[in-house]
C-alpha cells in the first residue's frame, strides 16, 4: 500500500479488524460448542488460546485504524 491515501490505510484496517473479529467469534462459538461435548481439554485450552490471539490481534488493528487518522 505504499502511497496508499490515509483513507485508504484506516479502510482496510478497519476491514481487517472486523474479518478477524468475525473469526474470534467462530472460534468463540466452536470452542464454547466442542467444551461442552468434548473431553479434550488441551485442545479446548488451544482453541481458547487462540480465540484469545484473535481478539488481541482486533484491538491492534483497531488501535492502528485509530492511529492512521
Amino acid at each position: 500500500m505504499s502511497g496508499a491515501s490515509p483513507e485508504v490505510v484506516r479502510a482496510e484496517l478497519s476491514a481487517a479488524a472486523e474479518g478477524v473479529e468475525r473469526y474470534r467469534v467462530r472460534v468463540a462459538e466452536l470452542v464454547v460448542k466442542f467444551g461442552a461435548d468434548g473431553d479434550d481439554g488441551e485442545l479446548v485450552s488451544a482453541m481458547w488460546e487462540a480465540e484469545r490471539g484473535l481478539r488481541a490481534a482486533q484491538r491492534l488493528l483497531a488501535r492502528a485504524e485509530k492511529l492512521a487518522r
